[in-house]
Formats: C-alpha cells, sequence, structure tokens
C-alpha cells in the first residue's frame, strides 16, 4: 500500500512562494501509468484540484493556478514537490497529494485515488 507524507512550513508571508514536499513509500514515481497530485481545501469550501506530475515526469496544472504553480520531483528520493507563487490569504487551505493510476486531470472525487497524505494546512499571512 503506497504511502504519502506532506511535509513544508505552517505559515507564509503574502507575495512569498509556498514550498511542500511529498514523500513517497511503498510504491515508485515511476510506476507505469502512476500519477501524483496536489489538491487543496481552502477552510469552508470544496476540495481545489492543483496539479499533478505523472510518471513520466509530464505536469498538468489547474487553469486557474498554472501561471504561479511548478511541480516537480527528485526520483532519487522518491518525492515530489509543490511551488505556487505569489501566494496571497486565498491559498490558505489544507494541501494534500495523492496517488492515482491514470492521469486524471482535474479530478476532485477522492475515490478515484487510491493514496492520500494526511494532509498540511499552509496559512497565508497578510
Amino acid at each position: 500500500q503506497v504511502q504519502l507524507q506532506e511535509s513544508g512550513p505552517g505559515l507564509v508571508k503574502t507575495s512569498q512562494t509556498l514550498s511542500l514536499t511529498c514523500a513517497v513509500s511503498g510504491g515508485s514515481l515511476t510506476t507505469s501509468t502512476s500519477a501524483w497530485h496536489w489538491l487543496r481545501q481552502p477552510p469552508g469550501k470544496k476540495l481545489e484540484w492543483v496539479g499533478v506530475i505523472a510518471y513520466d515526469g509530464s505536469t498538468y496544472y489547474s487553469q486557474t493556478l498554472k501561471s504561479r504553480t511548478s511541480i516537480s520531483r527528485d526520483t532519487s528520493k522518491n518525492q515530489f514537490s509543490l511551488q505556487l507563487s505569489s501566494v496571497t490569504p486565498e491559498d490558505t487551505a489544507v494541501y494534500y497529494c495523492a496517488r492515482s493510476d491514470g492521469l486524471l486531470v482535474g479530478a476532485v472525487d477522492t475515490s478515484l485515488y487510491d493514496g492520500w497524505g494526511q494532509g498540511t494546512q499552509v496559512t497565508v499571512s497578510s
């Protein structure tokens, strides 16, 4: 069973870059057809898909966040990372990393994912 664990600062200042890492165990980032996602849930709002990096290293991002988002990976450490630049208080959310079999760009149906991190709270201070 794949396990994912998010890590990173819980507090970021407005206009700075939010950086999170997801460590993966029990599975490989390069396993064929696997895809590794970032999602977030702002307080009182629905789950929002942020972006994905596929097993071959290709990336896809939410259209609304695309200009500020970058997802990368370190296969030697079996971890992938999220960078979200120019943050504002509206980026305050619980951020999750997740795994799917198949690309599933934009998916927010949690049942489509077969592995989740526990989530990490990120607060953007104004």
